[in-house]
């Protein structure tokens, strides 16, 4: 097993699609279990549900996701400086150094997502450590 690297691209993938060989550690960071999916097909190793945006945020960006997602991404970022949220990004930032971990979605604009932010994020807190 070989850990990630920060030049290395994150992983993402959605979690309706099968799982890939190299995968690794499957991670759902969706507040919500995706609708219509067993726990089996998901085929998820953790769900960090609270390290997603918050549901009052969330409602807020779903409002008028086509002007919101830079002020979105903003107060998302703030909210990861919560520390039960500070502590599940550290979680993934260990777990990436005991090899592969795939971040899954259920949402089908990842790029205009919780998602980019989040990786950010943690790849963010990956520097300081090297």
């Amino acid at each position: 097993m070989t850990a990630h690297r920060h030049s290395d691209p994150f992983p993402v993938r959605r979690v309706y699609d099968p799982p890939a060989p190299d995968d690794g550690t499957r991670l759902l960071v969706d507040r919500l279990w995706p609708r219509g999916l067993s726990r089996e097909r998901a085929a998820v190793d953790d769900w960090l549900k609270d390290i997603a945006p918050s549901r009052e945020l969330r409602s807020w960006y779903h409002e008028d996701r086509e002007h919101r997602y830079d002020d979105f991404a903003e107060r998302y970022r703030a909210e990861l400086d919560d520390p039960v949220r500070t502590d599940l990004v550290d979680h993934v930032r260990e777990l990436t150094q005991q090899g592969p971990v795939t971040l899954v979605t259920a949402v089908k604009d990842i790029e205009h997502s919780h998602v980019p932010v989040l990786v950010r994020r943690i790849e963010e807190e990956e520097s300081e450590d090297e």
